[in-house]
C-alpha cells in the first residue's frame, strides 16, 4: 500500500473520530439543557394536592422521598432531622385532628412528619437553624413527590406549640423531637394546576428597590 494511501486513510479516520466527538459533545450539551428544563419545570408545576386516590404509595417511592429529604442542605452539616413515616389509618386520622387545616390527612395513604432533633441542633445563637434545615428537607420531599407522579402538601406544626405538642403525643415523640411539618402524600385524585406566583415587583437588585442587575 502506498504511503499516500495510508496517510489519506489515517486522515479520514481522524476526521471521523473528530466528527463523532463533536456530535457527542453536542448531544450531551442538549441532554444537559433538557435536564435543566426538567428540573425547572418540575419546580414550577408543583402544587399542593389535598385529595388522593385510594392507593398506597410504594415502599421504593417512600424511600426515594426520604433520600430526597436527607439530601437537603444543612447548616454545619448537623442534619438535625428525623422523619416519621405514617401509613397507619388510625394515626393519620389522629394527625388530622391535631390540625384543622389538615383534615384531609385522614383520607391520605401516607404522611411524612419532618421533625427537628434538638440533640443535633447547633448550640448557641445558631440553634434555630434546624428550622431552615428541616424546611429545606420538606421542600425536597415535595418536589420529589411531584416528580414521581405523586401529590403532596406541606402542613405546618411548629411554631404553633399546641399543634406540635399534640402531634408529639400522637407519634410518641421524645421531648427532644419537634415536629416542624407534616407532608401529606398520595396519588392525586383529579387534575391539579400550579399557580403562577412570579411577581417582578418582589425583586430588588443589589440594594432594596434597585431596578437593574
Amino acid at each position: 500500500m502506498k504511503i499516500s494511501t495510508i496517510l489519506n486513510f489515517a486522515l479520514a479516520l481522524a476526521l471521523v473520530f473528530l466528527c463523532a466527538k463533536l456530535v457527542m459533545s453536542g448531544a450531551l450539551g442538549s441532554q444537559a439543557a433538557a435536564g435543566d428544563d426538567v428540573v425547572y419545570n418540575n419546580i414550577l408545576s408543583r402544587t399542593s394536592v389535598r385529595a388522593y386516590q385510594d392507593k398506597a404509595v410504594e415502599k421504593d417511592k417512600v424511600e426515594k422521598l426520604l433520600r430526597a429529604g436527607m439530601a437537603a442542605p444543612t447548616a454545619v452539616n448537623k442534619q438535625p432531622w428525623h422523619f416519621v413515616v405514617v401509613a397507619d389509618k388510625k394515626l393519620l386520622a389522629a394527625l388530622a385532628e391535631t390540625n384543622a387545616q389538615a383534615d384531609f390527612a385522614k383520607d391520605a395513604p401516607l404522611a411524612i412528619v419532618v421533625c427537628g432533633d434538638m440533640t443535633k441542633a447547633i448550640e448557641g445563637a445558631g440553634r434555630d437553624f434546624w428550622v431552615q434545615d428541616c424546611a429545606a428537607a420538606t421542600e425536597n420531599i415535595l418536589l420529589a413527590a411531584h416528580a414521581m407522579g405523586l401529590g403532596a402538601v406541606w402542613t405546618g406544626a411548629y411554631p404553633i406549640e399546641e399543634r406540635s405538642s399534640e402531634m408529639g403525643k400522637v407519634l410518641k415523640l421524645p421531648e427532644t423531637m419537634v415536629p416542624l411539618s407534616v407532608v401529606v402524600i398520595g396519588y392525586p385524585k383529579g387534575e391539579t394546576k400550579a399557580k403562577d406566583k412570579w411577581d417582578p415587583e418582589k425583586v430588588s437588585y443589589n440594594v432594596y428597590g434597585g431596578q437593574e442587575m
